[in-house]
């Protein structure tokens, strides 16, 4: 399973681009996308696209990133410019293991590069 964890999804700002992150994540082949902050309206958004477009995609916004990054059996991926190049790094990760792909928004805490794979 692929998850998709978006954090620090600001709602008067990030719509668009939070929106952007789970249409890519659901054409990838993600499963679904949690996203920190509790946003009716784009988790509708999204599932709007899913029905039309098919797919078994799932939202939930709201989450706790603590909780989650606590609670994960499984690889954990943090999209950052400041990671290694994915040549160097796609090797590391156990494909038999769920996958948690971090996406940030705003300054991403030091505990998401401290838990990252």
């Amino acid at each position: 399973m692929i998850t998709v964890l978006r954090i620090g999804h600001r709602i008067s700002r990030d719509k668009r681009i939070t929106t952007h992150v789970a249409l890519v994540a659901r054409a990838f082949g993600a499963d679904n996308i949690m996203i920190d902050t509790e946003d009716k309206k784009i988790e509708g958004t999204i599932l709007s696209t899913c029905n039309r477009f098919g797919g078994d995609f799932k939202v939930e916004s709201g989450v706790d990133t603590k909780k989650i990054l606590r609670d994960w059996d499984g690889n954990i991926i943090h999209l950052t410019m400041y990671g290694d190049k994915l040549d160097n790094s796609i090797n590391k990760i156990d494909k038999k293991k769920d996958l948690l792909v971090i996406v940030g928004a705003e300054k991403v805490p030091p505990q998401i590069y401290e838990k990252a794979d």
